[in-house]
């Protein structure tokens, strides 16, 4: 029953049905953006999107690998510049501790399909370490 229903709405993107419930995400969402950008983060560092991101007291994070937690942000549309918060570095170092993850990242990008990363001064000393080991 439910997969008919999501078929009347095949104009959206991501349509997903829970229960008798449809929910869909159009191109223009800022859920849309977010779901494509976690999915891109996930994938390029070999990791997996965090089931229920954001809405579970549990799982945090947005991807989340054996040692790593990311959060991810992303602009709605192409931006020359993108402001990072203190309180996103603050809580995705909270979370990573209670997810008893290592290594907290944000990941954003400029609303061009390209991720950055920011990484505490720990992890960043790891990162050197490491690329200094492959010499």
């Amino acid at each position: 029953m439910c997969y008919t229903k999501c078929v009347r709405y095949s104009h959206y993107n991501d349509i997903f049905c829970k229960g008798d419930n449809i929910y869909m995400i159009s191109k223009k969402s800022t859920r849309y953006c977010s779901n494509k950008h976690e999915k891109r983060t996930a994938k390029n560092i070999g990791a997996s999107v965090q089931t229920s991101s954001g809405s579970s007291d549990f799982l945090k994070g947005d991807v989340i690998s054996s040692k790593c937690l990311v959060e991810c942000k992303t602009a709605m549309t192409e931006k020359k510049s993108f402001s990072i918060k203190k309180e996103w570095l603050d809580k995705v170092d909270e979370q990573c501790f209670a997810m008893g993850k290592k290594y907290p990242i944000l990941a954003f990008d400029f609303g061009d399909g390209d991720n950055y990363y920011i990484l505490n001064e720990m992890v960043m000393k790891k990162f050197v370490e490491f690329l200094d080991s492959q010499e």
